[in-house]
C-alpha cells in the first residue's frame, strides 16, 4: 500500500509493525509458521497518555520526499508513516482498508478502456498550514509522479504514469481520478500524499523537503532536525482530528547498527530490530524488562549486480557470478544461531509467505562453480594464475558494504571466498552507510551491493522500479540499470490484470525473465526479530502491517 516502491533496507530491516506479551513468545520456526504479526494489540484505553518512544535508525537520510529517489528508504518511511496521510494501512494479511481519519469511502468505477477512482476524503483532514486535503495535492502529485517531466527526480512511477486526468467532484472534498488504462493496485496510490506545495515543482520536489518536513497532516508533526546529535524529533501535534497520539514525542536516531544492542540495554533506545545479528539476539534477550517479539518478514535478503559496468554488463559474467555464489551458505551464515531453517528465497516479487511464491531458480540460482566456469570461458576471461583475466586486464568485481554492518561484511567475505574458486576477485569496499545509495548505489559507483527490499501488498506495481528498463539517466530503483521488453511486458500485463491467479502467472512469467537476466540474487526472506520495552503496545514485528501510530505507546500498570 505504500507509494515507496520499495524502501531500501541496509544491513538490516527496519521496523514495519507491532509486538507482542512475553519474552520469546513465538516459537521459532521456518518464517511461514512464524505469525503474521507479533504486535502486543493493546486497546487505546489500556494504553498511557505521555512518554517518549526513543526509535533508533540505521542511516540519517536528507531527503525526507519518499518519491524522491533519495527518500525511497525504509527510515524516510517510518518517520513519514507518523506524520503524513496514508489512505490506505495494511492489516496483517497484507490487504490494504481505507484510514478513516483520511478516506471516507473509494470506488472503483471501470470503463471501456481504463478505469476511474472516486475518493470521498474526511472533511476534518487538513495540512499543518491549515489548507484542507483535497483535489489540488491529488493533482500536483500524480503529476509529478507521472514520469512525464524528466526534472522531477522521481522513485518511480507505476501507477501514477497511467493516470490521465484529476478532477474535482461533486464537492471540495470529491477527487475523480482517471485512469488511461485498468490498474489492478490503484489502491497503493496517494500512500503517502504529499501537499501540492511539496510537489508543485521540480525545485520544490527535488529540495523543499532536504533536512526537514515543512507541511505535515498526522497524529504528529514535525518539531525538529539535529544533523550534529542525528537525531530528529515529532511531538503529538493538538490540530490532529483524529484520535489523539498516546506518546508525547518520538526521537528518532540514527546510529550504527553494531551501537544498537549497547544502546537498548543502557535504556538510550525503546526498541531495535535485530536483524540477523545472533550475538545481538543474545544480548538483548537477557535485558530486563524487555522481549524479543517475531513475525515473518515481508522483505528479502539480495545481492544487486550493476550490469551497466564493463564487466559485469555481459549476460554470461553475470549467470557465472550467481552461479559462483552459494545462496545458502550465504543465508546460513546469515541465519546462524537465530532459531530459524534455511531457505534461499525462488522469486523477485513474492516471499515465502505470501500468495503466488513459486520458486523459479531452478535454472540460475544453484550452486553451480563448474558450469560458471564454462560460462567464464565462453565470455572470454581464461584462466590467468589466481584469478581469470582478459585482454590484460583481471576480473575484479568491488563489493561495497556500508560500515557499522557486520552482516554485510561478512556477506562479502563469505562471496569473495567462494568466486575465488571460479577465479574471479572480490574487492570489499566498506563506506559510510549514510551514503551507500546515495554515492554508491544511485549512481552506479559498485559491482555488487547487499540490502534488503521491503515486501509490500503490491508487488507487482511496486517492484516494477526495480526492474522496468532505465530510461536515459533515469534508473527510479533499478540499480542494475538493466531490463528488457519481455520483462516490461508481463509485469504492465501483471498490473492490469484484476483475476488474482492470473497476476500470480503473470508475475512468475516476469521472474523467471529475471533469473535468466541475473541482475538481482535473492538470497532469503528475513524474519523479523524486534527487541521492545515490555511494556511498549502496538509496536514491534508486524510483517506486513502498517502501523496506527497514535496506538502506539506504554500499557497502563
Amino acid at each position: 500500500m505504500r507509494h515507496l516502491l520499495a524502501a531500501v533496507l541496509l544491513g538490516i530491516a527496519l521496523l514495519n509493525g507491532t509486538g507482542c506479551t512475553a519474552p520469546e513468545a513465538s516459537t521459532p520456526g521456518t518464517p511461514g509458521r512464524l505469525p503474521a504479526a507479533d504486535i502486543n494489540p493493546t486497546p487505546r484505553d489500556r494504553v498511557s497518555g505521555g512518554g517518549t518512544l526513543r526509535w533508533p535508525l540505521p542511516e540519517f537520510p536528507s531527503q525526507w520526499n519518499s518519491g524522491h529517489v533519495n527518500g525511497a528508504k525504509g527510515a524516510v518511511e517510518h518517520v513519514i508513516q507518523a506524520v503524513m496521510p496514508y489512505l490506505m494501512r495494511a492489516d496483517e494479511k497484507a490487504v490494504p482498508r481505507p484510514v478513516p481519519e483520511y478516506l471516507e469511502s473509494a470506488t472503483l468505477k471501470r470503463t471501456r478502456h481504463g478505469q476511474t477512482v472516486t475518493y470521498r476524503l474526511n472533511p476534518r483532514a487538513r495540512w499543518s498550514d491549515g489548507r484542507p486535503i483535497g483535489y489540488a495535492d491529488f493533482r500536483a502529485q500524480a503529476h509529478a509522479l507521472s514520469g512525464r517531466d524528466p526534472r522531477y527526480e522521481v522513485s518511480a512511477v507505476t501507477g501514477y504514469q497511467q493516470i490521465k486526468r484529476v478532477e474535482r467532484g461533486a464537492d471540495e472534498h470529491v477527487v475523480k481520478v482517471t485512469f488511461a488504462h485498468t490498474y489492478a493496485d490503484w489502491r497503493g496510490l496517494f500512500s503517502p500524499l504529499y501537499p501540492a506545495s511539496a510537489y508543485s515543482s521540480p525545485r520544490a520536489f527535488n529540495t523543499a523537503w532536504t533536512d526537514r518536513i515543512p507541511v505535515t497532516a498526522g497524529p504528529f508533526r514535525f518539531q525538529r532536525i539535529d544533523r550534529t546529535a542525528k537525531t530528529l524529533t515529532l511531538v503529538r501535534d493538538p490540530a490532529w482530528w483524529g484520535a489523539p497520539a498516546k506518546l508525547d514525542r518520538i526521537v528518532y536516531r540514527a546510529m550504527h547498527t553494531s551501537a544498537m544492542p549497547g544502546a537498548f540495554a543502557n535504556k538510550e533506545i525503546d526498541l531495535m530490530d535485530v536483524g540477523l545479528d545472533a550475538d545481538a539476539l543474545q544480548r538483548v534477550r537477557h535485558v530486563p524488562g524487555a522481549v524479543v517479539r517475531r513475525a515473518g518478514g515481508p522483505d528479502w535478503r539480495n545481492f544487486t549486480f550493476n550490469a551497466a559496468g564493463p564487466i559485469l554488463s555481459d549476460a554470461r559474467v553475470r549467470r557465472a557470478v550467481t552461479l559462483g555464489i552459494d545462496r545458502r551458505a550465504i543465508a546460513r551464515s546469515d541465519l546462524s544461531g537465530l532459531g530459524v531453517p534455511v531457505q534461499p528465497l525462488g522469486n523477485h516479487f513474492y516471499v515465502g509467505t505470501q500468495a503466488g511464491y513459486q520458486d523459479n531458480s531452478s535454472e540460475f540460482g544453484g550452486y553451480d562453480p563448474a558450469r560458471a566456469g564454462r560460462l567464464l570461458d565462453e565470455a572470454g576471461w581464461k584462466p590467468h594464475g589466481k584469478y581469470r583475466a582478459k585482454a590484460g586486464r583481471t576480473l575484479a568485481l568491488r563489493f561495497v558494504v556500508p560500515s557499522g554492518v557486520p552482516i554485510s561484511r561478512r556477506e562479502g567475505e563469505l562471496t569473495r571466498a567462494l568466486l575465488e574458486r571460479i577465479g574471479v576477485r572480490v574487492d570489499i569496499q566498506v563506506v559510510p552507510a549514510d551514503d551507500v545509495f546515495e554515492r554508491y548505489v544511485t549512481p552506479g559507483n559498485m559491482d555488487i551491493v547487499p540490502f534488503s527490499w521491503l515486501g509490500t501488498s503490491f508487488p507487482a506495481s511496486e517492484m516494477k522500479a526495480v526492474f522496468a528498463r532505465p530510461h536515459g539517466r533515469s534508473v527510479q530503483q533499478n540499480y542494475s540499470r538493466i531490463g528488457s521488453a519481455a520483462i516490461d511486458a508481463a509485469m504492465d500485463q501483471a498490473i492490469a490484470e484484476v483475476d488474482p491467479g492470473r497476476v500470480h502467472v503473470l508475475v512468475n512469467r516476469a521472474d523467471r525473465l529475471i533469473w535468466r537476466q541475473a541482475s538481482v540474487l535473492p538470497l532469503f526472506q528475513r524474519p523479523q526479530l524486534v527487541a521492545v520495552r515490555a511494556e511498549l503496545a502496538n509496536v514491534g514485528a508486524g510483517g506486513f502491517v502498517d502501523l496506527a501510530y497514535q496506538d502506539i505507546g506504554f500499557r497502563k500498570r
